[in-house]
């Protein structure tokens, strides 16, 4: 994929898990195609600046993007940090309603103009449980797993209760998958990824996983005192090679 200037963005409708209309940030190239899309799963936080700016990065690398917000139906409209209050506080997303609202997005992104029909997914934190969540329950072409927690561990009491692990599903992981992953993360740690990546090998599952030296969790964020550039810049190549393998 090569580099563009020219996009349109901004927020949009989209038909959620159940037809639902959920709020969804929506950035794509001006004209050209066939190109790939990607759906971004904002992290727990929430429906944030950072995550905006992750999916306008995918439309200037020449996809089209799109980041469902996971909590319009319980906080529509509101603040980023209030609504994942309200979210956390009646448990988290649900898998189930995690599942359709990815599924809806990658519909949408399927049916813009100039899709190749190819769609892939990422995630960070949560958003990186919820990327292998929706790999291992739909048809996509890709994902990707940044330091995604609680798909092997338990989690910790303070955890919405929905954040259960979700290793069980490794069988049916549908698409290749990228794994990016600090090695002084606690969640998750690397015994977490060494099982899962031992796991998805006894399965036969296409992976690549890449541990950081010296970085963290959310050593992507350059907000917050985690972020390792040398790690963010590699990671930024790691992920935008396998897209443009996968999804053309």
């Amino acid at each position: 994929m090569s580099m563009t200037d020219a996009m349109t963005a901004g927020t949009i409708t989209i038909a959620g898990h159940g037809g639902d209309p959920i709020e969804a940030y929506l950035a794509h190239p001006v004209g050209g195609g066939p190109r790939g899309g990607v759906v971004v799963i904002h992290h727990m936080p929430g429906f944030d600046r950072e995550n905006k700016e992750i999916v306008r990065r995918f439309a200037a690398e020449g996809y089209n993007a799109v980041c469902p917000n996971l909590y319009s139906r319980e906080a529509p409209g509101a603040d980023p940090d209030d609504a994942a209050a309200t979210v956390r506080a009646a448990g988290g997303v649900p898998d189930e309603r995690l599942v359709g609202d990815v599924a809806g997005a990658a519909e949408h992104l399927r049916g813009l103009d100039g899709a190749n029909g190819k769609v892939g997914v990422i995630g960070y934190c949560s958003g990186g449980r919820h990327t292998f969540l929706a790999a291992c329950s739909l048809r996509l072409d890709a994902a990707v797993d940044c330091y995604g927690a609680f798909v092997v561990e338990d989690p910790p009491p303070n955890m919405p209760k929905h954040m259960q692990p979700i290793l069980h599903l490794a069988p049916e992981l549908s698409c290749p998958l990228l794994g990016l992953f600090g090695a002084d993360d606690q969640y998750p740690s690397p015994e977490s990824v060494a099982k899962l990546d031992a796991e998805l090998s006894r399965l036969g599952k296409a992976h690549q996983f890449h541990t950081y030296e010296g970085a963290g969790h959310s050593f992507f964020s350059v907000d917050r005192p985690a972020y390792r550039p040398e790690a963010a810049v590699d990671g930024w190549r790691r992920i935008l090679d396998f897209f443009a393998t996968n999804l053309g």
